[in-house]
């Protein structure tokens, strides 16, 4: 017997052992080719954080069935990955990550197809000076439907690995649609979210507390939509719209989503009171996707001449404007100042999102309307705050849509979602800005087995942002408290 157990002690022992050498073993005979590896995701030659989760990737080609990645670091550590993919042990990466913080990783690839090894020319990963800052980030997941949708959720993600938890899924709410979780300058101490739906309201936490506010306020005339904290945590900007959308003949342009009115606001959040002022509640103007400055003296937003619709939905273009806001009397000063006329370009300026330092507005540009989303020529531009000129973000635009931004709260880094993968989901991708305003070439968001994660994901991701850390929302209790039928109502203050 105890013969028995020692060969198999041995044998086991020899299989360990077989496996961790074939694990770091360079491929023999490998044949070079003087050639970048075509891989998914396109990681080659992006900026990062060193916070950031391990850069998974496969071969773009099916073809190839077995890789081999070696990832050295110019200031020292080296690390390696065999398999389908190459997956990178989390502690392993971010010890190579951290000492090579300000420097670069070189990676060679070895692919193997028809059972021949092929060793791919080696290609640069560099590693920011900056760190991210924040720890994760949030958003909406949801099926890229036109008319209706199913199951939908707002999830969280710590950016340093994989993990992902849900802050609310609809099947708590009743099938009600879940959008907009917006934190104040990242915390989320301080969010609000909106619930869409028979039982709808607007839900705000702030102070350690939660309140849920009736979803419309019959003399505002409508509800609360895209929101915008002032940095005080006091107020809350608005806009209050009257969306509907139509449908394309063509397959470059499948949706068109328009407002026939909108105006923007402030709620005061301690008194529940709508702030309504004539400069942003204009007859003649549809003001929208309000934005507050980092340090809350101005209030960044859209304007465009009201047009008949749904006929001139294609004749809308809105401007960037802003305003001056006093915080201590909780109202608008001076008169609105038009930033970039982009109406008089033939264009239309939609989700204007200063930094938290105060040096840039990035913002999305299109040729009609707001809703970038469904326009492919939708792309990112920077507005430097300081010469007051603005700049195509070339780095990081394609040929389709780009839009939905959030920047980091050290203003270094930005993450916004496009459609350049397939044209029909939004994903996440990530990059950071220099301090002459260019940017770096962005990479996706980091997922386990990433080429098989997106090819089976269903979703589109949805207005995201960043998180400094974890949000203190439990999904059920969150879900009962909304179903409950009890609302905090909202009264209008008007200027």
């Amino acid at each position: 017997m105890m013969k028995i157990q020692k060969i198999l002690h041995i044998f086991l022992l020899s299989i360990c052992l077989g496996l961790l050498v074939s694990c770091d073993t360079v491929p023999e005979n490998a044949q070079d080719v003087d050639k970048l590896p075509v891989i998914y995701p396109d990681y080659i030659g992006v900026t990062i954080p060193d916070s950031i989760a391990p850069l998974d990737f496969s071969m773009a080609d099916d073809n190839y069935s077995k890789i081999y990645v070696e990832i050295k670091g110019l200031q020292g550590g080296d690390i390696q990955s065999e398999g389908n993919y190459a997956d990178f042990d989390v502690d392993e990466w971010h010890h190579l990550v951290s000492i090579n913080k300000g420097s670069s990783l070189r990676v060679t690839v070895y692919a193997e197809r028809e059972g021949h090894w092929l060793k791919f020319r080696e290609f640069p990963i560099y590693v920011s000076r900056y760190g991210l800052g924040d720890w994760g980030i949030t958003y909406r997941r949801i099926a890229p439907s036109y008319e209706s949708y199913s199951d939908m959720g707002i999830y969280e993600r710590n950016l340093s690995n994989f993990e992902e938890r849900a802050l609310l899924v609809n099947t708590e709410v009743g099938g009600m649609c879940v959008n907009c979780h917006t934190p104040n300058t990242t915390h989320p101490d301080q969010y609000v979210f909106h619930v869409r739906g028979e039982n709808g309201c607007t839900y705000i936490h702030h102070d350690g507390k939660s309140e849920v506010l009736q979803a419309k306020n019959a003399e505002l005339g409508g509800s609360m939509v895209y929101p915008s904290w002032h940095p005080s945590g006091r107020y809350c900007a608005f806009s209050t719209n009257k969306t509907s959308q139509m449908f394309h003949f063509s397959k470059a342009r499948r949706v068109e989503v328009y407002d026939s009115s909108s105006d923007i606001f402030v709620y005061n959040v301690a008194t529940h009171t709508i702030l309504c002022d004539t400069t942003t509640m204009t007859p003649l103007n549809a003001e929208n996707c309000p934005a507050f400055s980092g340090d809350g003296k101005w209030l960044y937003f859209t304007s465009a001449h009201r047009q008949t619709y749904p006929d001139n939905y294609d004749k809308e273009r809105y401007d960037l404007c802003r305003i001056a806001f006093d915080a201590s009397k909780g109202r608008f000063v001076g008169p609105v100042d038009t930033l970039v006329c982009a109406s008089a370009m033939g264009k239309s300026i939609t989700w204007p999102r200063p930094s938290y330092d105060g040096r840039y507005v990035m913002y999305t540009q299109m040729d009609y309307g707001y809703f970038s989303v469904w326009h492919p020529e939708a792309d990112l531009y920077l507005l430097d705050l300081r010469t007051m000129q603005s700049h195509p973000l070339h780095e990081v635009n394609s040929r389709h849509s780009e839009s939905l931004h959030a920047w980091t709260a050290n203003s270094r880094w930005f993450l916004f979602t496009s459609r350049r993968d397939d044209d029909h989901y939004t994903r996440i991708y990530l990059s950071s800005i220099d301090d002459k305003g260019r940017a770096t070439k962005p990479f996706l968001l980091p997922q386990r087995d990433a080429k098989r994660y997106y090819a089976r994901s269903l979703y589109s991701y949805n207005t995201p942002d960043f998180a400094s850390k974890p949000a203190k929302i439990d999904c059920y209790d969150t879900g009962c408290e909304i179903m409950r039928p009890e609302r905090v109502a909202t009264k209008v203050s008007r200027k």
